[in-house]
């Protein structure tokens, strides 16, 4: 019976050769950059391995030292999480409701142009450069500059230096830079759902906008809605060179170290690149999980 299945898929795949031929600079590109260096990264993460000695095997050691001897990988996995559970659904929603609401205008001409000024921050990296003039730590920042003349305060606030803000202020900045590719795909989902089927939902009893979106629209759109989903995923959990910009590295108290600066640290200052892996493994599982939650609650839209 197994010996029939192989043949069977063996004679599907030759059947459909022309498309796996397509496939195989792709497949071959994905496989070297993605598959085996993830792959191999796991397996670097029970060993010890500096680029200068040979590598040993460390089994479950450095697992251990990360959860109970690395007080800043905990602070880092907290610093993540919180980032992750706050920018990355607001993120979603925000670019949902932008190009809900653009989808709405009139004029082709004005969806365009409403479309590029949201979508600039993300490609232009212009939300870095503005929110350090506006938030600068001197005088010289504007809002500093505002609240200074108008007697709200007596010194300049530290917006990127006190640690009980930095996180905060990172978090701000990503949410105005995240209308990025997730927000394209919303624009073009919510353009491409068929018109005829708000007419058929309005016979069936479907009678205002919430029942439209919920009934038609979420289900129509539940494949963008995945990639959008996936894609501030992504961002909010890959957070560190945003952080690493406008906070430093590291930052104050570390208040702004997220697990992606920490991986980075040992990888590249430190060359433990067996410890290095072992944090990359713990932040990809944060992200594979948190990709099939996400899974889960979109099978359910329309239900």
């Amino acid at each position: 019976m197994e010996s029939l299945r192989k043949k069977k898929t063996l004679s599907v795949i030759w059947s459909q050769r022309s498309a796996w031929f397509m496939m195989l600079p792709f497949l071959a590109i994905y496989s070297f950059t993605t598959f085996i260096p993830a792959i191999a990264s796991i397996v670097l993460s029970f060993c010890n391995y500096n680029m200068f000695q040979k590598l040993t095997w460390a089994g479950f050691n450095n697992y251990i030292n990360l959860f109970l001897n690395d007080s800043i990988f905990i602070k880092a996995l907290g610093n993540t999480v919180l980032f992750a559970v706050i920018t990355g659904p607001l993120s979603f929603l925000l670019s949902f409701i932008v190009a809900w609401f653009i989808n709405d205008l009139p004029s082709e001409k004005l969806r365009a142009f409403i479309t590029l000024v949201f979508y600039a921050p993300s490609i232009s990296g212009a939300a870095t450069l503005v929110f350090k003039l506006i938030f600068n730590s001197d005088s010289n920042g504007y809002l500093n500059a505002f609240l200074l003349n108008a007697g709200i305060i007596q010194e300049p606030i530290l917006w990127f230096q006190d640690s009980s803000m930095a996180l905060w202020m990172v978090m701000l900045v990503q949410l105005w830079g995240s209308l990025g590719v997730g927000f394209l795909s919303f624009i073009a989902g919510l353009q491409n759902v068929d018109r005829s089927l708000y007419e058929s939902g309005s016979i069936d009893g479907i009678r205002n906008r919430w029942q439209e979106l919920w009934y038609i629209t979420l289900p129509c759109m539940r494949p963008m809605l995945l990639f959008g989903a996936i894609t501030q995923i992504s961002l909010s959990f890959s957070c560190g060179t945003l952080s690493a910009e406008l906070c430093g590295n590291p930052s104050v108290d570390y208040s702004a170290h997220t697990l992606l600066l920490h991986a980075l640290d040992y990888q590249c200052n430190r060359l433990e690149m067996g410890y290095a892996a072992a944090i990359s493994v713990v932040l990809f599982v944060m992200i594979t999980f948190s990709y099939k939650f996400c899974n889960l609650l979109l099978s359910r839209i329309g239900k």
